[in-house]
């Protein structure tokens, strides 16, 4: 038997990723059926994504085209003088 060197945890290990591969490609194969109203619209989509860069999809959120507001706190003088020792007391190692 070509078979008996092989142990059971790597038989075991090699059904569950044959499993999860069957899984997630019922998964892809469901999500883009899901998203389809013809029979052309799937290459539609493709065409759609590939040209123009954007998703077809409508569940995903709008991405926002502006970085998010910067806040910052003013620091006391006695703060400030904490901050450069513990910088100059971390940059010793170097």
């Amino acid at each position: 038997m070509p078979d008996e060197h092989v142990s059971i945890l790597q038989s075991l290990g090699v059904a569950v990723l044959a499993f999860a591969a069957v899984v997630w490609t019922l998964g892809l194969v469901g999500l883009m059926r899901r998203g389809r109203s013809g029979a052309g619209s799937l290459r539609l989509a493709f065409r759609t994504l590939w040209y123009t860069g954007r998703t077809p999809r409508r569940s995903l959120p709008h991405q926002r085209h502006f970085p998010p507001h910067l806040e910052y706190v003013e620091l006391t003088p006695a703060e400030r003088t904490a901050f450069a020792g513990l910088v100059r007391q971390l940059s010793e190692g170097r």
